[in-house]
């Protein structure tokens, strides 16, 4: 946003350390939506970007509609595609959207009955918001009831007062990206995540370890295939049920024996992919994203990418994806990002004038090359020069597309 030509001034709130570079930050929490509201009307802000999931299912962009502000980003009703599994499963299945078979619970007896109609492995899904964290891939029936238990016991807060059950989809998995303005959508790129904390693709299930992008699993073809048998008859059928969608459509997919089908939705461009996707985005971010926020999408710009790939590696906090070590050092940004390497912030604070981490997921380290293979080298030879001792990282960040290179 900050590199747009047509951005004059760009505020973030709340930002953090890394953000503070390029954007003026203020003091207002993402859930504050009475506050984010004054500023906006306080300082005549002209178009607002809603970034996190949290504040679009709160109602976020209606309020600024309804003030007459421009935003990118969608309605509450439209937000449930991320806002809550079910609906986007029933979704699927009223526009013939492939997906994994499922079932909707509302209690743990009730989950643990439906349960037995389903082969294993089985994942076991809260239906709300729970940061990248409600899936449980359980290998074993103990496993699927033992998750079905956690969540009803609320393992995920309100998130998991709800369960879906799906049947377990055999393929690669692949992230595709789309705008839309409620009637028009465009693809944005693609990206591969690697979701499980560990090397070899191993452990719990995270918001995000790595990212590359573009995803070359995800080809030309099928990338149609995508357009026309998930995202189009999305925004078609939320605009004529009444709900049209402004904004991304970020789509988790499986790339299984049958074709594309379609995982989850996230409806914000996704940490780590968005890195990935802005480190290869050539344009006026802001004036793509403003056209899909009134209507013209049809007659913007078209999004262009550079060839490169874009590689980035998630630096967490030690405990992440359970209770993260807060607090810990970081220095040696400066040197990391010597050689094109582009280091962002997420969970960093200031505690005086040492940067520390706040969160889970702390930083993204991020290059580019001309095949993933280069752009990891580079990434992790930017990793290598942090001093962040109470942080760690995969290892293998690429790994599948790296061995196709290879062979």
């Amino acid at each position: 946003m900050a590199q747009s030509p047509s951005c004059a001034k760009l505020y973030a709130a709340p930002g953090n350390p890394g953000i503070e570079l390029y954007a003026e930050c203020v003091p207002i929490s993402v859930d504050d939506i009475d506050g984010l509201i004054a500023f906006v009307k306080a300082h005549a802000i002209d178009f607002v970007v809603v970034g996190p999931e949290a504040p679009l299912v709160a109602g976020l962009a209606d309020r600024l509609r309804t003030i007459g502000v421009p935003a990118f980003g969608p309605s509450a009703a439209a937000a449930r595609l991320e806002g809550s599994k079910g609906f986007t499963k029933d979704l699927c299945a009223r526009a013939s959207i492939p997906t994994a078979a499922y079932v909707r619970c509302t209690g743990a007896e009730e989950a643990r009955t439906v349960l037995e109609g389903f082969a294993i492995p089985v994942v076991i899904k809260a239906d709300g918001l729970a940061a990248g964290k409600g899936v449980i891939i359980a290998e074993t029936r103990e496993d699927a009831e033992a998750a079905i238990d956690d969540m009803f016991d609320g393992a995920f807060g309100s998130a998991g007062a709800e369960v879906v059950i799906e049947e377990f989809m055999i393929g690669e998995e692949a992230s595709f990206f789309a705008l839309s303005d409620g009637k028009d959508v465009i693809a944005f790129g693609s990206a591969q995540d690697h979701k499980r904390v560990g090397d070899g693709d191993v452990g719990p299930n995270t918001g995000g370890m790595g990212a590359y992008s573009p995803a070359p699993v995800l080809t030309a073809e099928l990338e149609t295939q995508v357009m026309d048998r998930i995202i189009r008859p999305t925004v078609a059928t939320l605009a004529a049920e009444g709900t049209p969608y402004v904004g991304v459509l970020f789509a988790g997919l499986m790339l299984t024996a049958e074709g594309p089908k379609l995982i989850e939705y996230n409806c914000r461009f996704g940490d780590p992919e968005c890195q990935v996707l802005m480190m290869r985005f050539k344009g006026d971010f802001a004036a793509l994203l403003h056209a899909a926020a009134t209507g013209t999408l049809a007659t913007a710009e078209p999004p262009a990418f550079s060839r490169d790939y874009a590689l980035t590696v998630v630096m967490a906090a030690n405990g992440y994806p359970g209770t993260p070590e807060k607090g810990g050092a970081i220095r040696g940004i400066a040197d990391a990002e010597a050689g094109g390497v582009r280091v962002f912030h997420a969970g960093t604070a200031r505690d005086d004038r040492t940067l520390v981490a706040a969160g889970g997921r702390v930083l993204n380290v991020t290059a580019t090359g001309k095949s993933v293979t280069v752009a990891k080298a580079r990434a992790y030879t930017g990793v290598d020069k942090l001093d962040f001792p109470s942080g760690f990282c995969r290892r293998d960040i690429g790994w599948r597309e790296v061995a196709r290179e290879a062979e």
